[in-house]
């Protein structure tokens, strides 16, 4: 009897150690992200899924762009979810000339390599700026490109356009935009107002035209559909987790992790995560559990 007592325990604390040094190799991370709806998701979706994986894990949400960048320098952060657009045109000051989704995620793997980021695979999610129009006049007008934007407009039908101030003005915004695809607003049908204004007068019909983010959550919520662009005339903002390259060596499974999310993101997907926080009043906390379990990740 005591030598199967033994034997027992002898098993258990086996079992118990390969637990725990399997539980120790997953380490620790701290997981950074910015102070709006869109990042306080990804971060909380990562948080939930490497805590699956073992990790212990850390959340410093809520900063600005400038400061979660600086906190992964400074090893403040381990990871935290970029935008491609922003690294290529605020981090690393590049002008856009209609640089293709995977030339600017080249572009800034490769700069940021030599400061230790690893970026990871880029997301289908591309949080790019972008033109729409309500669903029932997209049908009944044919609406599904900037250039049929273009046909109506220079074939004389009236559109207004809603859009704020910043992109009215911009040297990449409203004037090239409207160069690029050969047609013009006149000045009397541009409403411009703060940005998130322009959902509501989109919805309410007070403008035919809104300027929107891609993978805003008031998107599907409202029914509005995207024009596409097809001149690629908007930089792409892919969302991808970044990384510092000290911590992908110390803990290389990741980068698997990371990618498996990466690979579950698109503009849709984003979009509906993202209404059923802002719109429907869900938890940050529920909404990242709920896609996870839907995903069989959890």
């Amino acid at each position: 009897m005591k030598k199967i007592l033994k034997k027992i325990g002898f098993i258990t604390s086996t079992l118990c150690a390969v637990f725990i040094a399997s539980t120790a190799l997953a380490g620790s991370v701290t997981v950074g992200g910015k102070g709006f709806t869109e990042q306080l998701l990804l971060a909380e979706i990562t948080s939930q899924y490497l805590t699956s994986k073992g990790y212990e894990v850390k959340l410093k949400t809520g900063m600005g762009t400038s400061l979660v960048r600086s906190a992964l320098e400074n090893k403040q952060v381990d990871l935290y979810w970029e935008y491609t657009g922003t690294a290529f045109l605020t981090f690393h000051k590049n002008k856009f000339a209609n640089q293709s989704a995977n030339e600017i995620y080249n572009a800034v793997k490769a700069k940021d390599a030599e400061a230790g980021i690893v970026w990871l695979n880029p997301s289908a999610a591309n949080d790019t700026y972008a033109l729409a129009v309500r669903k029932a006049d997209a049908e009944s007008k044919g609406l599904k490109t900037l250039e049929d934007l273009a046909t109506k407009l220079n074939g004389g039908e009236k559109l207004t356009l809603g859009c704020n101030i910043e992109f009215y003005k911009r040297d990449d915004g409203l004037k090239p935009l409207q160069k690029a695809y050969g047609f013009k607003f006149p000045r009397s049908d541009v409403k411009r107002m703060e940005t998130g204004l322009v959902y509501k007068a989109l919805k309410d019909g007070n403008v035919d035209v809104g300027l929107v983010f891609a993978t805003d959550g008031r998107i599907p919520a409202f029914n509005f559909v995207v024009l596409k662009d097809t001149k690629n005339f908007f930089p792409a903002y892919a969302i991808t987790p970044t990384i510092r390259k000290e911590t992908l060596d110390a803990n290389p499974d990741l980068a698997k992790h990371l990618n498996t999310l990466s690979g579950l993101l698109d503009d849709a997907t984003m979009s509906r995560l993202n209404a059923e926080v802002d719109v429907d009043k869900k938890s940050v906390t529920e909404v990242a559990k709920n896609f996870l379990t839907s995903q069989n990740l959890l």
